[in-house]
Parts: C-alpha cells; structure tokens; sequence
C-alpha cells in the first residue's frame, strides 16, 4: 500500500495530466459527439501537429507554445479542407461507417508520411523552463503545468465560441435539423466546415503540448485512440464540458492506479470506465440531446 504523500503526489500529477487529456480530447467531442463524425485520425493528426512543433523547433529555434501560431492556423484550414472536399462527400445515412474507414486511411497515410520524413525514431523537444519542477509540498513538473494550463485556456476559448457566440448558435442549429437551418438562413455547409476547422485546430495545440511533455515516434497515434474515445464516451457525446471531467477524472485514477499498483493495470483504466459507462450509462455523465451538450 503506497504512502500518503505517495497517493498526493499521484492525484496531483493526474489532474495536471486529465486536464491535457481533456485538451487532446476536444477535438473528438467536436467531430464524434456534434458533427456525428468518428474521426479515428485526430491522435495521428495530434502527432503531425507535434512533429511539425519539433521540426519548427530544430530548424529555427521556435519555441514549441510560439510555434502554435504557425500550426493552429494551418490546421484550421486544413480542417475545413478535409470536410469539404472528404467528409461532406460521404453519403449522409453511411456518414458513421464510412468516416471511420476515411479517417483511418488519413491515420495510416499521415503514418507513413511521418516515417519517410522522420524515420522511426523517437523525438522530442526539450527546453530549458519545461525540465523544472515546482515544489509545493508534492512535486509538478512545469511541462505538465504548462499543458495544464494551455488546455485550461484552449478549452475556456472553445465552450464560449461554441456556447454564446453566433456561431455555436448557427452549429446548434445545424445539429438539430439541417434543413430548418437552412430556412432561416444558415450556410450549413459552411458552418460544418469551420466546426471540423476547429476540432482540427485543436489538435495542433494538443500537439505542441504532447511534443512537450512526451516523446514520440509515427505509429504513437495507436496508443491514443482508445484513450480519447474513452474520454468522450464517459463524458457525453458533445459536451466539452462532460470530456473535461472524465478526462480529469480518468486522469486521476489513472494515476493513483500507477503508483498503487503497477502500469498495465493503470492502462486497463480507460478500458473499465469505457465499458462501465456503456453498459449503466450509455450517453455519459452529460447525456441529453445531442446538439445542446456543449
């Protein structure tokens, strides 16, 4: 049985970790859970955004937080490039099957692009104030801090644009029924596209934080899949606000898991919560009508 501090220590370093869960998390809320889109590449695309932190880092000395102004962007438009020209191609009644096999061929080519470029080999990108710690009785990396806090931000950003803005209104709308929003004068295709933007864009933060806080390799997106699904499934299809408690939550049995146990059966945790919530609960800790969970 671990000690006191021993299980301090574990949940404190489980809520820095749930809130970056929660961040790499977001995007798959946006696509599964509002747009009725399973996007099985968003963690391929999480390490993308993280090799291109590292490639800005080691070519020009960028730091990994100031290179998001570069990758945010860009992912944005190749969200909205994605869903027009791919996911809006699918026939509407096949959308769920089909954009599970469209999205793991885009995880498969992003693979194997990230391993002719970079080859097989574990990467990361270290900077001097991400190695500190910072000791208030129970120690915290300042990696974890800083991811902590860029997803406490990311994800304050995100619930107000979805929430009070005029296009969370417009989305909400086209979620509950695409026809009456066209009526009244909503571009629904066009509001779709910016949602998969955003879910996209996410996923470059998310990168820039995993390039950070751990090392990768091409094939690491594997790891993450179950683990994000498990996030938005616990949650509640939809609901940000639902994907951060979980995340929070699964972060903190994760890690007091670890330290009391051992890390295979930490890594049975997302598994557990998953089936658990399928069967007692299957439209998560935030369930409700779908396009109103944000």
């Amino acid at each position: 049985m671990p000690s006191g501090s021993l299980l301090l220590q574990g949940v404190a370093l489980g809520v820095l970790t749930g809130g970056v869960y929660a961040l790499l998390a977001s995007g798959l809320t946006l696509y599964f859970g509002v747009m009725r889109v399973v996007q099985i590449a968003h963690p391929a695309f999480l390490f993308l955004a993280a090799y291109l932190t590292y490639a800005l880092n080691t070519a020009f000395g960028l730091d990994p937080l100031l290179s998001m102004v570069v990758t945010v962007p860009l992912f944005f438009v190749l969200g909205m490039a994605i869903q027009r020209y791919l996911i809006a191609r699918l026939r509407r009644e096949d959308l769920g099957m089909m954009s599970v096999l469209l999205t793991f061929a885009m995880a498969i080519l992003i693979e194997g692009l990230l391993g002719l470029v970079f080859s097989g080999s574990y990467r990361s990108v270290t900077v001097d104030y991400a190695t500190r710690s910072l000791d208030i009785g129970v120690r915290l990396p300042n990696d974890r801090l800083i991811g902590f806090a860029v997803a406490l931000v990311t994800l304050a950003i995100l619930f107000a644009v979805l929430r009070f803005s005029r296009y969370g209104q417009a989305l909400r709308a086209t979620m509950q029924h695409r026809d009456a929003a066209r009526l009244v004068g909503i571009d629904t295709d066009r509001t779709t596209a910016i949602g998969f933007g955003i879910g996209l864009a996410t996923a470059a933060v998310g990168g820039a934080v995993l390039a950070l806080i751990t090392t990768f390799f091409p094939a690491a997106h594997y790891a993450w899949i179950a683990r994000l699904m498990a996030i938005i499934v616990v949650g509640g299809l939809g609901s940000v606000s639902g994907a951060a408690v979980a995340a929070l939550l699964l972060g903190v049995v994760e890690s007091v898991v670890l330290v009391s146990l051992d890390a295979t059966w930490a890594g049975l945790v997302f598994y557990l919560f998953l089936f658990a919530t399928l069967i007692f609960r299957p439209q998560g800790f935030f369930g409700g009508r779908l396009a109103e969970r944000f």
